[in-house]
């Protein structure tokens, strides 16, 4: 079989101008499409790799806060409760102080108005006591409560004894009397008082005594009063008044 070299030739030409065309015209875009796709998957591929970094940061961050937001959570929650508790402590203080005040001031006002009764108990008693006792020795004895009271008082500073006496010396001696003092009773006082002591002595009324008489020089007393005998009634009187409240809230 003889071959044919043109042909052959023309045919290997053909091929060449073939491949380059291919080449040229197929094979250099395909492969370019292929290279840009490749590059661009890898770009994708890259910017999958860095969002899903910069997710994993933005998570870490998130429960980083979270975490830092449930201490902070917890801590106020704490503190609140600290708070409160101060807060319920500190009305409950509050609230038992007031509820001290007021039962102070409410036994302070109590006691007030015992003394303020029990003394006039005491005054209306001793006014009382003193009047009938005056009209008792006036209609019996014959003398006035007055003078008997002063024969008392005088003989009390017959027997004093010399240390007294010498107490009482002074220059000036006051005697205060419930009552405004005759001049009989007064010249008796002071023939008693020379018998001890030249001062000079000066009279003085006050109804505040009840019915009594006292003597004072250089702070040094001798006093004898209606009231002296009432002590002991005085001290049994207190003691009912102080009974009664016990006696009325147990009615309540």
């Amino acid at each position: 079989m003889l071959i044919d070299w043109f042909t052959v030739a023309a045919q290997a030409v053909n091929f060449l101008i073939l491949v380059w065309l291919l080449k040229r015209f197929l094979y250099a875009p395909i492969l370019n499409a292929i290279d840009t796709r490749e590059k661009r998957i890898a770009a994708e591929i890259a910017d999958a790799d860095k969002n899903k970094a910069e997710a994993q940061t933005a998570r870490d961050e998130y429960m980083r806060r979270n975490a830092e937001l449930e201490g902070q959570r917890s801590g106020l929650l704490q503190k609140a409760t600290e708070d409160a508790l101060a807060e319920r402590k500190r009305l409950l203080d509050e609230a038992r102080s007031d509820a001290d005040t007021l039962r102070s001031k409410q036994q302070e006002q109590l006691q007030n108005e015992y003394k303020a009764l029990s003394d006039e108990i005491t005054r209306r008693t001793c006014a009382e006591v003193f009047a009938i006792a005056k009209k008792t020795l006036t209609d019996l004895a014959g003398v006035s409560l007055e003078e008997r009271m002063m024969e008392v008082f005088v003989r009390r500073l017959q027997v004093l004894d010399i240390e007294k006496k010498h107490a009482l010396a002074s220059s000036r001696i006051l005697v205060r009397s419930a009552f405004e003092l005759p001049q009989a009773l007064r010249t008796g006082i002071e023939k008693a008082i020379g018998e001890f002591s030249p001062a000079e002595i000066g009279y003085e009324t006050v109804p505040g005594l009840i019915s009594g008489i006292e003597l004072i020089a250089q702070g040094h007393k001798i006093a004898w009063s209606v009231a002296d005998y009432l002590s002991s009634l005085e001290k049994e009187v207190n003691a009912l008044i102080k009974v009664q409240p016990a006696g009325d809230s147990g009615q309540k």
